[in-house]
């Protein structure tokens, strides 16, 4: 399991902060279509914008197509962004689902 709690605070024009942290795609067929709706259904549970950089590219989290679109790889490092109110919580349950590989078995 990874520190939850190394992360960097940011502030922007519309709140105080917002979290960014580093993580690594761990599962075998990296981000592909059952990943990714198990992120963006448990992204959708927070209140906290939620966006993922990757290669120069910004993605809404929460949205399906803006994940697939992505093709991360076994491998791919991402950029994960939280922005809200319950944006630490939403970092530490996210982190987790892709240290747990999405709950999946690797194929």
């Amino acid at each position: 399991m990874g520190n939850y709690y190394n992360y960097t605070h940011f502030r922007t024009a519309n709140s105080l902060r917002m979290i960014k942290k580093k993580i690594t795609i761990k599962n075998s067929s990296g981000l592909h279509a059952r990943p990714s709706a198990t992120l963006v259904k448990t992204a959708s549970k927070f209140s906290s914008d939620f966006f993922i950089h990757f290669y120069g590219y910004k993605v809404n989290g929460k949205s399906i197509l803006g994940v697939m679109t992505l093709a991360a790889e076994h491998g791919s490092e991402l950029e994960l962004e939280f922005d809200g109110s319950d944006e630490k919580e939403a970092m530490k349950t996210i982190t987790e689902l892709i240290e747990n590989k999405f709950g999946l078995k690797d194929e």
